[in-house]
């Protein structure tokens, strides 16, 4: 046998002994668990001594996914508990494994993920209930999965409004066009909950704007470098036809704008997206900016509400089972934006460690501005 089957067959080898330990320690009952499947928790409080922080993105080109990760180190540093941030790579196969690979070195896990997939939430909050961590999901899950029917280590689930997005852009769009245009979108991964929200709020805006035509919606999967050559592909499938782009979210429109650069009609069209990020508020500062509309929230700050919830739960500071629904399914304040007052949404962008500082010391992650909880989910989408 040649050396390299050797260290492949040892490597299988040892991968699947990880995953029997990890097995095998999930099917124990765990004194930090939950006692029933959609009860409350007779667990003691985790001491922040045996605790680890784990941020879960879905990838870390996305200017998203970086503010994310920016508000974990944060909200790490302001708690003196170490962090473990998880580069998912868009892959739901290596997010469930790194975060399973977590959860078997032995600490608790406070967990907060933006799921690839909605799909990826049960499996990894039955990884983390198991394990006896406390997880926080952000962005996407099934409807049908709600937290206070798994149970305490199921802390939350937390999201700013996908419709309310797509509703607000797709107006912003269809009015910088004088209600009459041809315009393409990107969506994020098609089996999330929040591409599906903001195309669906998308659609919907659009219906009041009956000279307006979609000429095509294609998936872009968060991921500027897909958006820049799903643009390329759309302008050339509809030559000289586009007048306005709409995306999911910012790092698609980054690259759908440098795709109509390279093809030297950035001027002509008109764009929208979801997030107001740096590279796009660049852009919506240059004068006449054909960036007409955005949605402002911020990354840094859904993340450390999502690990301080975790973290707050783990260390017996709430019981997440007397707490409200609308506190463990929830929908936090989103703001449209435009070119006019977009400024004064950034003021934190340069102190994430004061938003967070003001997080923690509020001790309430329910009702810090500017985000504050506004709403209860499952969100319902437009008939």
């Amino acid at each position: 046998m040649h050396r390299t089957s050797r260290r492949r067959l040892a490597r299988i080898a040892a991968a699947v002994t990880a995953a029997t330990l990890l097995l095998a320690g999930c099917s124990k009952t765990n004194a930090s668990s939950d006692s029933g499947s959609g009860g409350g928790s007779s667990a003691a409080p985790i001491a922040k001594d045996d605790l680890v922080l784990v941020a879960s993105v879905i990838n870390t080109t996305n200017p998203y996914m970086a503010s994310m990760i920016e508000g974990a180190k944060a909200l790490s540093a302001k708690l003196g508990v170490p962090l473990e941030v998880v580069d998912s790579q868009g892959s739901s196969q290596t997010e469930i494994s790194k975060i399973q690979a977590i959860l078997a070195r032995g600490k608790k896990a406070v967990v907060m993920v933006n799921t690839v997939a909605s799909s990826d939430a049960k499996p990894i909050v039955d990884a983390v209930k198991q394990a006896g961590g406390y997880v926080t999901i952000w962005w996407n899950k099934p409807d049908n999965l709600e937290p206070w029917d798994v149970g305490n280590n199921f802390v939350a689930f937390q999201k700013y409004s996908g419709v309310e997005s797509g509703e607000c852009t797709g107006k912003a769009l269809a009015e910088s066009l004088g209600g009459k245009g041809n315009v393409v979108g990107l969506a994020g991964v098609l089996d999330s909950t929040t591409s599906q929200t903001r195309v669906a709020g998308f659609k919907n805006a659009l219906k009041a704007y009956p000279n307006i035509k979609l000429l095509d919606l294609q998936p872009a999967n968060w991921d500027p470098q897909l958006g820049l050559s799903v643009t390329q592909n759309l302008l050339t499938k509809y030559p000289n036809q586009i007048d306005g782009i709409w995306a999911a979210d910012d790092a698609m429109i980054i690259g759908a704008t440098q795709a109509t650069k390279k093809a030297n009609v950035y001027d002509k069209i008109k764009y929208v997206s979801d997030g107001l990020y740096p590279d796009v508020v660049s852009l919506m500062k240059q004068p006449n900016s054909p960036v007409v509309g955005e949605t402002f929230h911020r990354g840094f700050m859904a993340a450390s509400i999502g690990l301080y919830t975790a973290y707050l739960a783990a260390t017996g500071k709430i019981d997440p089972s007397t707490l409200p629904h609308e506190k463990r399914d929830s929908l936090f304040k989103l703001v449209c934006a435009t070119p006019k007052d977009f400024e004064q949404y950034t003021k934190w962008d340069n102190d994430v460690a004061g938003w967070v500082d003001t997080l923690v010391n509020a001790k309430d992650p329910w009702s810090v501005e500017p985000t504050p909880l506004v709403g209860q989910g499952p969100e319902k989408l437009p008939s």
